[in-house]
């Protein structure tokens, strides 16, 4: 009758334990796939601050272009980006795209300094305004788009995560957002 205890109770013990094991594992996986649609949101979030951007540049452009016509090459890069913008399908194009394009704003706003009535125009008052809050956007996005795929590895690296990632064919994500390395360099902008 002992034995037959011992047994009983090794196989309610082992029953606990498998159960116990499924459970974790299945809270684990649903954690991962939440985390890991977590990321694709968060790059979907940068892609829509991006193109805001995008749609306000061409105002810009023609706000400052009319009083600076001899600067056309900075406004003919700018046309160049943006048309590759509209043509790229991937995200991961769209933000080497982003940060090329970058310092060429910096380039518009500097020509801007140069025209005092420019900076006196309510409209390219406005657009500037709408321009840098959508940059601030652009760097929050971004920052939450690292912070999702930095969880999402940890999530997937650490245990019991890394069994779950290991059963379901997880991988780490590498796709941060990196700055370009010419980004690290203030643009010169000569007149």
């Amino acid at each position: 009758m002992l034995i037959c205890g011992l047994l009983a109770g090794g196989v309610i013990l082992f029953l606990a334990l498998v159960i116990i094991g499924f459970t974790t594992m299945v809270s684990y996986r649903n954690r991962v796939v939440e985390a890991e649609k977590n990321i694709d949101q968060t790059v979907s979030q940068v892609e829509v601050v991006l193109q805001r951007r995008f749609d306000l540049i061409p105002n810009l452009v023609e706000t400052v272009k009319g009083y600076a016509d001899h600067e056309s090459e900075v406004f003919r890069e700018v046309a160049r980006l943006r048309g590759q913008w509209s043509q790229s399908d991937s995200p991961e194009e769209r933000q080497r795209i982003s940060v090329e394009l970058d310092p060429k704003l910096n380039e518009i706003l500097v020509v801007a300094e140069q025209y005092p009535n420019l900076k006196a125009n309510r409209n390219f008052r406005m657009l500037q305004v709408q321009l840098e809050g959508t940059e601030n956007r652009i760097a929050v996005e971004r920052r939450r788009m690292n912070l999702a795929i930095r969880e999402y590895n940890i999530l997937i690296e650490k245990f019991p995560g890394n069994v779950v990632a290991a059963l379901f064919d997880y991988e780490p994500r590498v796709d941060y957002f990196e700055a370009v390395p010419e980004s690290r360099n203030a643009p010169e902008v000569d007149f």
